[in-house]
């Protein structure tokens, strides 16, 4: 399988969780819109509606919400290979919350709900791929406010650099401390203890 080819990035993670026949890997290339962004240009902004899951491809987004003081709070960082949304207002079909901005010229692929919704249907075995995503993403959303609260800033960090080590090279060392929920101060005083 050509791995190299966006599309087939998609098929491949697929793939790992299901069985993908031809005629499936047909219909489902051809319910995901590839695109493209900018570095530093948003794919979506607060008080609109996110109407599409996206699965980059290749380059690199973030999440974010912006408070009353102005600063501003990541909630995801997303490299190639990896999906990014706000679930929330793609689920409610309410304004989001958030801003999801390209860290890097980003290639993706989009599907809308009502796609998504069509695509259950005529490749059946994709519910099951979706339903354990949608509960990672979920899980994983509860580690990281357990973690927010409960453990050190430092091991926080390691975890991090354990699971994600190519982000601190594609991140601004800015954005990975708010990710982490600290301040650059506090990540560059643990960045100096190692």
């Amino acid at each position: 399988m050509e791995q190299n080819r966006p599309n087939h990035k998609l098929i491949y993670y697929f793939s790992k969780w299901t069985d993908i026949s031809e005629e499936a890997e047909k219909i489902i290339l051809s319910a995901f819109e590839p695109q493209f962004i900018k570095k530093k240009k948003d794919l979506l902004v607060v008080n609109d509606v996110c109407n599409y899951l996206y699965f980059i491809t290749d380059g690199c987004m973030r999440s974010y919400y912006v408070d009353e003081k102005g600063g501003e709070h990541i909630f995801q960082i997303r490299m190639d290979n990896n999906w990014i949304s706000d679930l929330e207002s793609f689920f409610s079909n309410r304004p989001s919350h958030y801003y999801i901005e390209a860290l890097e010229n980003t290639h993706y692929l989009r599907i809308s709900k009502e796609r998504l919704e069509q695509l259950y249907i005529e490749v059946p075995s994709l519910e099951r791929y979706f339903r354990i995503l949608f509960q990672k993403a979920y899980v994983n959303s509860l580690k990281r406010l357990n973690a927010t609260m409960w453990e050190p800033a430092s091991d926080r960090y390691n975890e991090m650099l354990k699971e994600h080590p190519e982000m601190f090279q594609r991140v601004p060392l800015v954005y990975i401390a708010s990710y982490l929920g600290i301040t650059p101060e506090s990540l560059s005083r643990i960045r100096k203890k190692k």
